[in-house]
């Protein structure tokens, strides 16, 4: 087998395919199993309960596919062109940039595993994509196959792309020689990521208590957004981009070549109260192959809610929120009353008299 060659092609075909760059890991991620479990220990991962499963798989790739003796990482780049500063406007209900096109999920793997398939053809043997569907730890293996460093906020960070790109690997049994790894931090004495994050989510350099991150709570969390942070959510309604917006970094974030992710159904740009218009069957098909699909109608509507709460005051937006409210109460749903009606008690507040 001519590795070399086949190193070769390995990247023509990604690039063929769309992705900015690829790197050569091995398997051992040793190293990032104290931090990780450690993290777990102090219970920053909040209700992502899965992250604590199959740990020896996560740690170690050969559990998770016999045969693995090198990860392919890939970078693809995810920002599309200029978009409306919607964080500047607290009427607009703000989408992160990842998810404001077609589901990278589905884009990156099925990609990923075109490159997959051309190994088996070329070589037979076991080769198998993986894009956050399975107990992979994809920032240290990107950092050990040279697209970056993880910086201050956590996420891998290159030179010349930022951070506003989505990771994915293939395990294959074939012996690549290994990438050298940036080896090198270049976040110097920048923290603008720690000191801007609304909520301090970054607790420390390389530290996040998931718990009190925006895309955590409009995401992942379930429940009721607790109260005191509801104000510092702003209009931030599916994620939060505010640690890659203020990283110097992202200056050189290339725009992306890829027009699946560019913005959907103008969610840029939308305002709050227009959204508030959904119904559930609206939601379910304007999501329909994106990532926002990650949440639920009642996420969706509890997100909206606290974004209203946070908005200027407008009587369109009091009356799209009764209507929300007479919605949710015809179908029982508590959790978004108790939101519509924090957020009607907001905005009324302020139109009293002092």
């Amino acid at each position: 087998m001519d590795i070399a060659r086949l190193t070769k092609q390995v990247r023509e075909w990604a690039q063929e395919l769309g992705f900015a760059d690829v790197g050569f890991s091995d398997t051992d991620l040793s190293a990032a199993s104290k931090e990780f479990r450690e993290w777990l220990r102090r219970g920053f991962h909040g209700e992502m309960s899965y992250l604590s499963r199959n740990l020896e798989k996560r740690f170690d790739p050969q559990r998770l596919l016999p045969g693995t003796v090198r990860i392919i990482s890939a970078r693809m780049d995810y920002s599309p062109e200029a978009l409306p500063d919607a964080l500047k406007d607290p009427s607009i209900a703000y989408v992160s940039r990842y998810a404001l096109g077609r589901d990278y999920h589905k884009v990156v793997r099925k990609r990923l595993a075109k490159i997959a398939r051309k190994l088996v053809a070329a070589t037979g043997g076991t080769h198998r994509a993986f894009v956050d569907s399975a107990p992979v730890l994809e920032r240290p293996i990107a950092e050990k196959a040279g697209l970056g460093w993880v910086g201050k906020n956590t996420l891998i960070l290159n030179r010349d792309a930022g951070s506003f790109f989505f990771l994915g690997e293939i395990f294959t049994d074939i012996p690549f020689e290994v990438s050298k790894p940036n080896g090198k931090d270049h976040c110097g004495s920048c923290s603008s990521c720690i000191t801007l994050c609304p909520t301090g989510a970054i607790i420390g350099p390389r530290q996040l208590d998931a718990r009190l991150c925006i895309s955590y709570l409009t995401i992942e969390h379930k429940g009721s957004i607790p109260l005191e942070l509801r104000p510092l959510v702003g209009n931030r309604i599916f994620g939060c981009d505010d640690c890659q917006l203020v990283c110097p970094w992202n200056r050189f974030a290339p725009q992306t070549e890829v027009s699946d992710f560019a913005p959907r159904h103008e969610l840029d740009r939308t305002k709050i109260v227009d959204l508030l218009g959904w119904d559930e069957e609206t939601f379910r098909d304007r999501t329909l192959g994106m990532a926002l699909r990650r949440i639920n109608y009642q996420q969706w509507v509890r997100n909206l809610a606290v974004a209203a709460g946070n908005a200027p005051y407008s009587e369109e937006l009091v009356s799209a929120l009764q209507l929300k409210q007479a919605e949710m109460t015809t179908s029982g749903d508590t959790l978004c009353q108790e939101h519509i009606a924090w957020a009607l008690n907001r905005l009324t507040a302020e139109t009293v008299p002092q």
